[in-house]
């Protein structure tokens, strides 16, 4: 994986929404910011329906409350890296895990198919 610096526009590492490929080789985290080469791998450590790194595209962006118009913003003053270190850590974290079951013995897959599994008629 590799961060591109787009050399049109300033640095930063502020998000506003990510945005994921269609093709899911890269993530533009922002204007001046892209993650690329991202494996394909990643996206098989699932967190219920979508992937880990698919939840925290989802989640870390600033959204606004329809409601009550309260803004939250995922972005920390204090460590404005933040985001794009985490999004670093779980795609780590993801290979790692999909590394971890791939080697785990047949006996602890999941089951083809839960009915035949749970021996249902």
């Amino acid at each position: 994986m590799k961060w591109i610096v787009n050399p049109d526009a300033q640095l930063n590492f502020r998000v506003e929404k990510m945005r994921l490929a269609k093709d899911k080789t890269h993530l533009k985290v922002n204007e001046s910011l892209t993650l690329t080469g991202i494996p394909e791998e990643v996206f098989e450590y699932r967190l219920g329906n979508r992937s880990a790194l698919e939840w925290v595209i989802d989640q870390y962006q600033i959204k606004t409350d329809k409601r009550s118009h309260i803004e939250s913003d995922p972005n920390r003053e204090d460590d404005e890296m933040y985001i794009a270190r985490l999004v670093e850590q779980v795609i780590h974290v993801s290979l790692e895990t999909v590394k971890i079951v791939k080697g785990l013995p047949e006996e602890f897959a999941p089951p083809i198919s839960w009915p035949d599994a749970l021996d249902v008629p």
